[in-house]
C-alpha cells in the first residue's frame, strides 16, 4: 500500500518570503525522506489553496491523505480553519489531521542553532538572557504552551528565558528585553519562535533594536523538518491500521 501522501497546510501571507520558506522547508522534508509525497496548500494569500490541492489528489485517484498543521501551537487555525477546510475534501479521501508542530525537544534545538548562527556560543548560555518571540494569540492555551516552552529552554543552561509576543498579548518584545536588562543579564538575545518571515516576524526584530543578539526565524531548519515527519509518522500509523495495513 502506497503511504498516505503528506499535505502541508500553511497559513499564507501577503509577504512573499513566507510562501517561498513553507517551500524551502518542504524541499527540506522531501530531502530528508525520499519517495514521500508531499504537497503544500495555504489557508489564505497563496495558491494553490488546500481546497484545490485535495481536488487535484482526488482527482488523481489518491485516496489517503495527512494534513499536517504549520503551525507550532494548537490556536484558531489549528482547532476552527483547518477542520473546516477538510470537512469540505472530496468524499473519496481518507485523512487524518496531524498534530501541530510544537512543543517538541528538536524545535529548540533548532532555536538554539539559530542563536549560535547569530553570534551565540555555548559558553554565553549561562550570562544570556533570550527572548521567545511568538506571534502570539488569543487563544489561552497557545499562550500557555509558549510559557512552558520557555520555563522548559530556561532549564538548559540560560542565565532567564521571558516569552513574548507580537501581536494579541502580552509583554511585547521589547519588554521582555528591558526586564531581562534589569535581571541582570550579561546579554539579551531574541529567538523568534516563527517558522517563516512576514509581518508580525518584522514586528519581532523591531522589539529586538535593543537587544544585542536578534536570531533568524526557524525556516528550513534541518530539525523542523524531522518535527513535521515525525508528526506525519504519528498520524499515518492509526489511518493504516483502520486500513489494514
Amino acid at each position: 500500500m502506497r503511504r498516505p501522501v503528506l499535505l502541508v497546510v500553511a497559513h499564507g501571507s501577503r509577504d512573499p518570503r513566507h510562501a517561498a520558506t513553507v517551500h524551502d522547508l518542504v524541499r527540506r522534508v522531501r530531502a530528508q525522506r525520499p519517495g514521500l509525497r508531499v504537497e503544500i496548500g495555504f489557508l489564505d494569500f497563496n495558491v494553490p489553496s488546500v481546497g484545490a490541492v485535495l481536488e487535484s489528489l482526488d482527482a488523481e485517484g489518491v485516496r489517503d491523505v495527512v494534513a499536517l498543521p504549520l503551525l507550532l501551537t494548537r490556536a484558531f487555525h489549528a482547532k476552527a480553519d483547518i477542520p473546516a477546510v477538510l470537512s469540505e475534501a472530496p468524499p473519496r479521501l481518507r485523512f487524518r489531521q496531524a498534530d501541530v508542530l510544537g512543543p517538541s525537544p528538536l524545535l529548540l534545538a533548532a532555536l538554539e542553532r539559530r542563536l549560535y548562527e547569530a553570534g551565540l556560543t555555548p559558553a554565553d548560555k549561562s550570562s544570556t538572557g533570550v527572548v521567545l518571540a511568538s506571534a502570539g494569540s488569543s487563544d489561552p492555551e497557545a499562550i500557555a504552551v509558549i510559557a512552558d516552552v520557555a520555563r522548559e529552554w530556561r532549564h538548559t543552561g540560560w542565565c532567564a528565558v521571558r516569552p513574548a509576543f507580537a501581536s494579541a498579548s502580552l509583554p511585547r518584545t521589547e519588554d521582555a528585553v528591558r526586564e531581562l536588562r534589569e535581571l541582570g543579564c550579561a546579554r539579551v538575545a531574541v529567538a523568534p519562535y516563527v517558522l517563516a518571515p512576514g509581518r508580525l516576524p518584522d514586528r519581532i526584530a523591531r522589539g529586538a533594536s535593543e537587544a544585542d543578539v536578534l536570531a533568524d526565524v526557524l525556516g528550513p531548519a534541518s530539525e523542523v523538518a524531522q518535527v513535521l515527519l515525525d508528526r506525519y509518522d504519528a498520524a499515518r500509523t492509526p489511518l493504516l491500521t483502520a486500513l489494514g495495513a
